[in-house]
């Protein structure tokens, strides 16, 4: 597969605060198309986080280290989709109309309802991690980021838009089909690598959240905005681990 190597460092650049030692130059279209390299920066997330997890692990018990690893992922992703979480989450408990909800997500200020998701967001992550054996670990830190973002290309191609600024407009305009067939292919196929017959069944997970929440979104305020995105993000990471600790807690792993 031919990689376009600007798209991917375009994708990589809006994912995370990693500073790059060069200037990357788009147009109004290339957000968009770079979605086809938001798996590819998942991976290059999970590696990182195997790679911090090797360090901390010389001198830190199990407990302390994947702590420092949620932290790791919340500080190099600039904390963006914790705070779509929370912006949706307020939403949600302010039981209003269209206009209330979307007003209340674009509000800077983090309400009780955001604040409690934000945690259990946060502990929910660390305790499954911490649950995952480690025979599985490595696979499972390369895994969660990669279906998270491959969650966000679903979420964003084909969707209506809530509102015309902000984030999720910027990517709507420039996606299509062809994008999200190849991180399709990418992200099925890292997931079989690294989870064997298993990573089948974490795909086709986050891929049934992730459709479930755009078509309620799209019916409650009628499209999806970059929080709602970073929303489900999030919790296609929670789940995925969950699954994850399931799933080797069976036994079915296809290592």
């Amino acid at each position: 597969m031919y990689v376009d190597l600007r798209l991917f460092f375009i994708a990589l650049q809006f994912l995370t605060i990693i500073p790059l030692p060069f200037s990357v130059r788009y147009g109004e279209k290339d957000l968009g198309r770079s979605l086809a390299y938001f798996p590819l920066a998942g991976l290059a997330l999970g590696a990182l986080l195997v790679g911090l997890n090797y360090l901390f692990s010389l001198v830190l018990p199990r407990g302390v280290v994947d702590l420092l690893l949620v932290t790791a992922l919340a500080v190099v992703t600039g904390v963006l989709h914790l705070d779509g979480l929370a912006d949706v989450c307020d939403g949600l408990a302010a039981r209003g109309d269209r206009e209330r909800f979307l007003r209340v997500m674009k509000d800077s200020h983090i309400g009780a309802a955001g604040a409690v998701g934000l945690v259990l967001a946060l502990l929910l992550k660390y305790q499954a991690l911490l649950a995952i054996p480690a025979n599985v670990k490595q696979q499972a830190l390369f895994c969660f980021p990669l279906l998270a973002r491959f969650a966000q290309v679903t979420m964003i191609v084909g969707a209506r838009q809530a509102r015309s600024d902000g984030l999720g407009s910027l990517f709507i305009g420039g996606a299509g089909w062809v994008q999200l067939i190849l991180a399709t292919m990418t992200t099925l196929a890292a997931a079989l690598l690294l989870m064997g017959f298993s990573g089948m069944w974490l795909f086709v997970a986050a891929g049934l959240l992730t459709w479930a929440l755009k078509t309620w979104f799209q019916r409650k305020i009628g499209g999806i905005t970059g929080d709602i995105i970073g929303f489900t993000s999030e919790l296609n990471e929670i789940i995925t681990l969950i699954l994850i600790v399931a799933l080797s807690g069976q036994k079915v792993f296809i290592l």
